[in-house]
C-alpha cells in the first residue's frame, strides 16, 4: 500500500492528467460516439469521477451529499451491483448533462475526496482509492484511443497534437532471443498494486522457444499485403477470414492507400506510413495471419512473461495466443468491485505489455489487458515467436 500522503498525491496528479488529455479538444469533440466500443471523452471524465463518488464517498464519507442523484445512472459502465445505467451505445447521445456541469462535478468529487482524507485514512479506503486511481488511468489510455477514433473518423482528419508521439520507432536490429524449456513463475508476487486478474501467482512449464527482441513494424506488414494477404484464406482462422469479407478489411485501422503510397491518420493529422515504425491498431485475427504468413507463431502470454526482461516493450499492447483465462486460485472481490475483471474471462484474447498511450505508474510486466479478437481500436501490434 502507498502511504497515505503519497496516495493522495498520485490521485491529485491522476485527476490532472485525464483533463490534460482532454485538453486539446473543442467542445464538440466531448460528445462524440462513432461506434460502441468508443466513449465520449465527456462519458469518460463523469465516469471516472462517479466511480470514487459511488465506492469511496458515498460509503465512508459522513453526510455526503450527492453532486446529482441521475449522475449514477448517467456515468455507469457495467457494475450491475449497482443499478440502472445509460445503454453503452446511447453514451453519445448525452448532450447533457453539459461538458461544463462535468468538469464542475469532477471539481466537487476531488475536493470531497481531499476532505475526506483529512479525518478518514483507514487501510480499507486507502485500498479503494488506489483501485480508483488505477482505473482512472486505465480510463486515460482509453481516452487517448477513443479521441483518435473520434478525430480518425471525422472527413477533416483533424489534429489531436503535436506533442504526442503515437509512432515511436525501434531503432535496434531484430534478433531472436532463446528461452530455455524449464519451470517459470507467472503472475504478481509483491504489495504494490495490481489487479485481481494477475494474482494466483502459479509455475507454468514452457518449452523451449524463441521470441523476437523487436515489434513487427509497418514495413513488414506493407510486404504482407503485397504478397495478398488478406486474400488468402489459408492463413487466417475461419472466424477471422469471414470478419475481414464481411468488413472488407484490407489494411490496419487508419491506414489510407493515396495515389500508390500509404498514408495513415495520426495524433499529428494524416502522415505518410513511416515503414521502420512498429505496426499498430491490428487485430488479434490480423496478428495470427501474419505470423502464419511470415512461417512463425504469437507467442503465449506465459512466454511474454518469461521472456519480457530480455527485449523492450511498452509501445504496443502485443496481443498473445493466450486466451484470457482466470489464474489457478483466482478470486473474485465481494461486491461491485468483483465485477472489474472475472466476468469478462471469454471470449477474449489477453494483450501485454502496454502502449504509447498507457499511463506512467501504471505498467508491469504482468499486467493482462485483454480484448476480444476483431477489436484494433488500440495501440495493438505483435510480436513473433517459434
Amino acid at each position: 500500500m502507498i502511504l497515505t500522503d503519497s496516495l493522495l498525491g498520485l490521485f491529485l496528479e491522476t485527476r490532472k492528467h485525464s483533463e490534460d488529455i482532454c485538453q486539446p479538444l473543442e467542445i464538440e469533440d466531448y460528445v462524440v460516439q462513432p461506434v460502441v466500443d468508443v466513449s465520449p471523452p465527456k462519458w469518460h471524465l463523469g465516469h471516472t469521477t462517479w466511480f470514487f463518488e459511488e465506492f469511496i464517498l458515498k460509503p465512508y464519507a459522513t453526510n455526503y451529499t450527492l453532486f446529482d442523484e441521475d449522475f449514477s445512472f448517467v456515468f455507469n459502465s457495467y457494475y450491475e451491483t449497482v443499478g440502472k445505467r445509460v445503454v453503452r451505445s446511447d453514451r453519445g447521445n448525452l448532450s447533457r448533462p453539459s461538458v461544463k456541469k462535468v468538469y464542475e462535478y469532477r471539481n466537487y468529487v476531488t475536493e470531497s475526496i481531499k476532505k475526506l482524507f483529512e479525518t478518514d485514512q483507514t487501510d480499507e479506503v486507502n485500498s479503494v482509492l488506489e483501485i480508483g486511481i488505477h482505473h482512472e488511468k486505465q480510463h486515460q489510455e482509453l481516452l487517448l484511443t477513443d479521441i483518435k477514433y473520434i478525430l480518425g473518423n471525422n472527413p477533416l482528419l483533424p489534429i489531436y497534437s503535436n506533442t504526442f508521439n503515437d509512432h515511436p520507432i525501434e531503432t535496434h536490429q531484430q534478433d531472436w532471443i532463446s528461452i530455455e524449456e524449464g519451470v517459470y513463475d507467472i503472475g504478481y508476487d509483491s504489495n504494490d498494486f495490481c489487479y485481481d486478474n494477475e494474482l494466483g501467482k502459479h509455475k507454468v512449464y514452457l518449452h523451449s522457444y524463441e521470441i523476437s527482441n523487436k515489434l513487427v513494424t509497418n514495413g513488414d506488414y506493407i510486404e504482407f499485403i503485397k504478397a495478398g494477404g488478406y486474400q488468402r484464406f489459408d492463413i487466417w482462422h475461419a472466424e477471422g477470414w469471414d470478419w475481414v469479407n464481411q468488413n472488407q478489411v484490407l489494411s490496419p485501422l487508419y491506414w489510407h492507400k493515396i495515389d500508390g503510397e500509404w498514408y495513415h491518420y495520426t495524433s499529428q493529422g494524416l502522415q505518410k506510413v513511416k515503414e521502420e515504425a512498429p505496426l499498430t491498431h491490428i487485430s488479434y485475427f490480423e496478428a495470427f495471419a501474419y505470423a502464419q504468413w511470415k512461417g512463425y507463431r504469437l507467442p503465449t502470454e506465459f512466454e511474454w512473461e518469461g521472456a519480457q526482461s530480455f527485449f523492450p516493450w511498452g509501445k504496443r499492447w502485443e496481443w498473445t495466443e493466450s486466451a484470457y483465462l482466470p489464474y489457478p486460485n483466482y478470486q473474485k472481490a465481494d461486491g461491485a468491485l468483483g465485477e472489474y475483471n472475472g466476468k469478462f474471462m471469454v471470449s477474449q484474447k489477453v494483450l501485454r505489455g502496454g502502449s504509447v498511450a498507457t499511463p506512467k505508474k501504471h505498467t508491469r510486466h504482468t499486467y493482462r489487458n485483454f480484448f476480444h479478437p476483431q477489436l484494433r481500436w488500440q495501440f495493438t501490434g505483435l510480436r513473433l515467436a517459434r
